[in-house]
């Protein structure tokens, strides 16, 4: 009877063992693929903010000494500007209703092709804020971002509660952003920024802990096409709370040109 308990704690601890390690590979992956995720986009904005704005004068100028060139007209006056403004929020929605039908390979490419669509979509921070305070803000995020994950990674208290009030939060946030691009108002702007901050902080914590939980719950059943894709949509979920956290607080941080 003995000899039965030693090898059952024995199994039981090797178990626990190798969870142990998977969950830590499994996080290593779902940042790595977040950090892909933050290059391509911080290479998107930057490259595509290189040609939008131009000291040359030109017919649309927005400062004492810059202007917009073709590239920057089309992108953030005409009515493109629509379609670059929701396309990576349309792409989010796409990619959560096909995941499950698409390969992990699938996956991945996705999410890449859906960070480069977001650094376009961000680019006209370039035009508006100086190239110091953009680099400032995404460091105090970085370091932010760092600190509520880690925090959700290890904290013994359960705060999965949080979700449904956070998710709320986001989809009072979205209705309000929208209905402020019409009214333009510096109060509600200043609102939205505020709360912004403060749900995208909660939500890093919130995900990280569930990415954390997810993967216990199923890394018994060894799917790893689920496991790729699991690790894929945290990825997804970690890098928007990063980019939302990074743009709210660029509106409070961040110096104007």
């Amino acid at each position: 009877m003995a000899d039965f308990d030693t090898i059952r704690a024995g199994r039981v601890g090797t178990g626990a063992l190798a969870i142990d390690e998977g969950l830590r590979a499994h996080m290593n992956k779902v940042y790595g693929l977040m950090s892909v995720g933050m290059v391509l986009t911080a290479a998107a904005a930057w490259a595509l903010g290189g040609l939008t704005v131009t000291d040359t004068p030109t017919a649309y100028q927005i400062g004492a000494t810059r202007y917009l060139t073709d590239v920057g007209y089309a992108l953030y006056a005409s009515p493109l500007k629509w379609v670059i403004m929701f396309l990576p929020l349309i792409m989010v929605f796409a990619f959560g209703a096909m995941i499950n039908r698409i390969s992990a390979a699938g996956a991945q490419l996705f999410f890449y092709t859906f960070a480069a669509a977001m650094g376009v979509s961000i680019s006209w921070i370039f035009a508006v804020f100086t190239g110091v305070s953009i680099v400032q803000t995404f460091l105090i995020t970085a370091i932010a971002f760092a600190g509520l994950s880690l925090w959700g990674y290890t904290t013994k208290k359960d705060i999965s509660g949080w979700g449904s009030f956070l998710i709320m939060g986001v989809i009072g946030l979205l209705l309000a952003s929208i209905v402020n691009i019409f009214l333009a108002s510096s109060a509600m702007h200043f609102a939205i920024s505020a709360l912004g901050v403060l749900i995208f902080a909660g939500l890093t914590a919130y995900d990280t802990q569930k990415i954390k939980t997810t993967y216990i719950e199923h890394a018994q059943h060894g799917d790893q096409e689920w496991l790729a894709k699991s690790a894929i949509m945290g990825a997804l979920n970690l890098y928007l709370d990063f980019i939302n956290m990074f743009m709210f607080l660029l509106q409070f941080m961040g110096n104007r040109e």
